[in-house]
């Protein structure tokens, strides 16, 4: 298998590098692509030395069987379609393409079909997108999902390290804010991303839209409010949700969540500090006061769950289905 990561300077850059090592993906060249500020810096994969290189139209054509992009939305577009023409499949970590109807918008545990005999751009969705549906998606297969009212608590590392660094100088005594509307020290943001006309910002828009499609039912409801928090890792959700049937009990619903691939409920309080660099969406406080909805707090790391690991997820899967080797 011949792989490229563009972007791979990033924070999720250099944790898809590392989800590929720990999940011993076989790889037989390995080429890591980012701007040209960035080009020349020297990362590692399994022990081996690589130099990081400016990514270019032509490099694009040079036979890669995958390439895992996070660069941005911008980047995506200009250059994706250029490898995907070329023969390569890309796993695209931007908003770029989350909502082009011919292209499949993956959570492997929930709709790895869609990658069987299928080559081109697939979509990573949004983080907080990725574990929310991952707790809901057996749910739904059982008692039909009406309505989703969510709140997210989203750490600071979802805008990457500048994100990061912006908490951090404010921590030493910095009062200056550039990429958070406020500050983000001793403090909670209601606002991720830009306000589109109908008063939602475009990180809600995205679980709005991304869920319909990833649980391949438009019919669903969903009303998010997206918060951002001083917490460098993890992202938390406060997640209702109605159904149409009614479940048998809360022990039952508990299971059903469960039975998910890469999701654990769990009976004691579970924080960000808790998650980080795990792979497994965790569930808890499951609670209602009726059969036909329910109440809990879900947990994952952001950069691992919601982004490289998802991506590395989709890398392997499609690789099996297809036999890429």
């Amino acid at each position: 298998m011949k792989l490229g990561i563009v972007g791979a300077t990033g924070e999720v850059g250099r944790k898809m590098l590392k989800v590929l090592e720990e999940y011993k993906v076989k790889v037989d060249e390995i080429r890591l692509f980012a701007s040209e500020r960035s080009a020349g810096k020297e990362m590692f994969f399994n022990g081996q030395k690589l130099i990081v290189e400016k990514l270019s139209e032509e490099t694009l054509k040079e036979g890669f069987d995958y390439f895992l992009f996070s660069a941005g939305a911008s980047v995506s577009k200009k250059f994706a379609p250029i490898a995907a023409e070329s023969g390569a499949t890309v796993i695209d970590n931007s908003s770029a393409f989350r909502m082009e109807l011919d292209i499949p918008l993956v959570v492997p545990e929930i709709n790895a079909h869609l990658l069987k005999e299928y080559r081109g751009i697939v979509a990573n969705p949004n983080c907080s997108t990725i574990q929310m549906v991952l707790a809901l998606y057996k749910l739904h297969e059982r008692y039909k999902i009406k309505e989703i009212v969510v709140s997210t608590y989203q750490s600071v590392s979802g805008a990457g390290y500048k994100g990061i660094n912006e908490l951090l100088e404010q921590e030493n005594g910095s009062k200056e804010f550039q990429i958070f509307p406020k500050q983000i020290l001793h403090n909670v943001i209601p606002f991720i991303g830009s306000i589109e006309e109908n008063g939602f910002t475009t990180e809600e828009m995205k679980m709005i839209n991304e869920t319909r499609k990833i649980l391949n039912d438009p019919s669903i409801n969903v009303f998010p409010t997206t918060v951002r928090v001083p917490v460098l890792y993890g992202h938390s959700e406060s997640v209702f949700v109605t159904f149409e049937k009614e479940y048998e009990s809360l022990d039952v619903v508990k299971q059903t969540i469960a039975s998910g691939e890469n999701v654990k409920v769990v009976d004691e309080i579970i924080t960000p500090i808790d998650v980080e660099d795990s792979d497994i969406t965790f569930v808890c406080r499951v609670r209602a006061f009726d059969t036909k909805s329910v109440m809990f707090w879900n947990v994952a790391d952001n950069i691992r769950v919601g982004a490289a690991t998802n991506a590395v997820r989709i890398l392997v899967k499609h690789s099996a289905m297809n036999g890429v080797m």
